[in-house]
């Protein structure tokens, strides 16, 4: 017999209602997440998503400022721009990069310094920036390339401007190079303005200036594809070009400076006395700053790394040489402010000098010696034992602190960097560099600028110029003037002045002078007076190299002697003499002596500045 089930309508309809609530809750739940995440990116991240979505559809280009141009005083072309064709890869646009690169290789020449900058670049660029993966393109690799650029998805060939150094070697060592920037400058440049600029400032001027040369990046918009390709023009922002620098330096005094040094290495640096300004700085043997450009391969850069004549090396600015008997002319400015010695009365110089607790004699450069010698015939003729014994008088610290005064032993404050600040000994300095007491014997050697003493040439010739103007003092500079590329205006820039020497002896200063004219009129630069058409105060200098060959200070024959052996060549002088418009430091590395080698090198500087040029204006760009 079938069982009878018995419904129990009030249950079912229960369970239903139950069952509807559970499902229409779940379905208000899941409403919610959707309206929450709706509200979520349509309202509260709005802006964040829409930037996102213009970024899909717009892409910014970072567009490279034209560095600035650099000038002599004259308005001489010493760095350009000029038009030339890279090749750029977008990295995140190369399916592959190996194999792009390996298939470029054959349509262009890429060198191993090539991929290795490339790969430096790439560590420190985002992927979607073009990165340079060779400079200075040929017409023959541009054709090559355009035939067949839908080959290189991600590779575009760039107009762009290079630097170019038309003076070459002539001014190098001021002017400077640029190269690529490495990661350690990345780290101290400001990432917004060089987000596309590949080469930096490395040194000189170039380097000194980077800041007022660099002006500032522009944007493009570009609107793209999904794909990254470029479909229309967006908005734009022009880049800043950077500023024009002119220059105080005169290319023709610093080529007949260069010309004057002959085959000889040594450095000529030629100031204005009256303003600070830097004429002409050679430093010799030069190099070429072009090679620099898009980056200088490894064997041409170990070739000058390695040449024994040091071109790379800025003899100007970083060769600390002894100054030699240019330093007298200060001792004997420093005797007469201090009253140690009475100028007209004479001292014997049998040709040597002994302290009282050495045996050894410290001789002078003349063997018979020079008799009876006052202050002016002692820096007219360089009498070594008349120093000594001005040394002597003085005391260290008072020569330390006198010669300080001129900048000698200082930094030099120069607008350009590396220079070094040569050294002016004293006791403490002894003590602690080589942890010995400080003996009578080095106050000696300093007497004739011997000994641990060290200066620049652009100390000596710094020096020099507060000399010729009676300790007035103006930190040596090589920027003349800046000009705006937008509006066209050049703003000289001034002198900057420095604590002066103070001398208290009254007629000091032109006793000092006068004397340095005898050293050319009748002493030991008597050479380059025949002819001179303006009065010349100078000063030559030898500075010993090697102490156990000679054994003396003196200028003797040098012909048999290996050059590296040599002594140095020095000489300071300034002109015309009451009136001085200019002073230079010359120094002829093994030259021998200063007055036959340095100081006919000043003679043509000082005679090209003074007859046969002015000092014209910058003109308008």
């Amino acid at each position: 017999m079938p069982r009878i089930r018995i419904r129990n309508e009030w249950l079912e309809q229960h369970l239903f209602r139950v069952r509807a609530l559970v499902v229409g809750l779940i379905a208000l739940l899941l409403f919610m997440v959707v309206l929450g995440r709706l509200v979520y990116l349509q309202m509260v991240n709005y802006s964040h998503f829409v930037t996102l979505s213009e970024g899909n559809r717009l892409r910014a280009e970072p567009v490279t400022p034209p560095r600035g141009l650099i000038f002599d005083r004259n308005g001489v072309p010493l760095a350009e721009n000029r038009p030339s064709y890279e090749l750029d890869v977008v990295t995140e646009q190369v399916p592959d990069l190996k194999a792009t690169l390996d298939a470029l290789g054959k349509v262009v020449e890429l060198r191993p310094g090539d991929l290795k900058r490339f790969n430096v670049l790439l560590k420190s660029k985002h992927p979607f920036q073009p990165l340079p993966l060779r400079t200075e393109l040929t017409d023959e690799e541009i054709g090559r390339f355009a035939s067949q650029r839908q080959d290189f998805p991600g590779v575009d060939i760039k107009a762009t401007l290079s630097r170019f150094y038309p003076q070459g070697e002539l001014t190098a060592h001021v002017v400077g190079y640029v190269g690529l920037v490495s990661p350690d400058e990345l780290q101290h440049l400001d990432p917004e303005q060089y987000i596309s600029t590949s080469e930096v400032g490395k040194i000189g001027v170039e380097y000194a200036y980077e800041k007022q040369l660099h002006g500032s990046v522009g944007i493009r918009q570009m609107e793209v594809t999904a794909e990254g390709r470029p479909v229309n023009k967006g908005p734009y922002t022009p880049p800043v070009p950077g500023s024009d620098l002119y220059l105080s330096i005169d290319v023709k005094l610093q080529a007949v400076a260069e010309h004057a040094l002959g085959d000889n290495n040594g450095a000529v640096v030629a100031i204005d006395p009256n303003t600070g300004e830097i004429l002409a700085l050679v430093s010799k043997p030069e190099y070429d700053p072009n090679l620099f450009i898009g980056g200088i391969e490894n064997d041409e850069y170990d070739l000058l790394q390695k040449d024994p004549s040091q071109p790379l090396f800025n003899r100007a600015l970083r060769g600390q040489y002894p100054p030699g008997s240019t330093i007298k002319p200060f001792l004997g400015l420093a005797a007469l402010n201090y009253n140690v010695v009475n100028p007209f009365a004479n001292l014997m110089c049998p040709g040597y000098f002994y302290l009282p607790s050495n045996p050894n004699p410290y001789r002078d450069w003349r063997k018979g010696g020079h008799g009876e010698t006052n202050l002016t015939k002692a820096i007219a003729e360089s009498c070594d034992v008349y120093f000594y014994t001005v040394s002597l008088k003085l005391g260290v610290d008072r020569v330390h602190d006198f010669l300080t005064g001129f900048g000698l032993g200082q930094s030099p404050g120069v607008d350009l960097g590396g220079a070094l600040p040569g050294l002016i000994p004293s006791p403490e300095w002894k003590r602690r560099a080589t942890r010995q007491p400080w003996y009578q014997g080095d106050t000696v050697n300093i007497g004739i600028g011997q000994g641990y003493m060290l200066a620049t040439p652009l100390q000596l010739a710094e020096a020099t110029a507060a000399l010729s103007v009676h300790g007035q003092r103006f930190a040596p500079h090589v920027l003349h003037s800046v000009g705006d590329p937008l509006s066209g205006v050049i703003s000289d820039t001034a002198p900057q002045a420095l604590p002066p020497v103070v001398v208290n002896t009254p007629g000091a200063w032109d006793l000092i002078i006068k004397a340095m004219t005898q050293v050319v009129s009748y002493g030991t630069a008597v050479r380059i007076s025949y002819g001179a058409k303006y009065p010349i105060a100078g000063k030559t200098g030898t500075a010993q190299v090697h102490a156990k060959r000679l054994g003396v200070f003196g200028e003797e024959d040098q012909s048999g002697v290996p050059k590296e052996l040599r002594d140095h060549a020095l000489f300071i002088a300034f002109a015309p003499a009451q009136q001085p418009r200019i002073a230079v430091a010359v120094l002829v590395e093994h030259g021998g002596g200063g007055g036959a080698v340095a100081a006919p090198v000043a003679r043509q500087v000082m005679d090209a500045y003074l007859l046969n040029q002015g000092t014209e204006a910058p003109p308008k760009p």
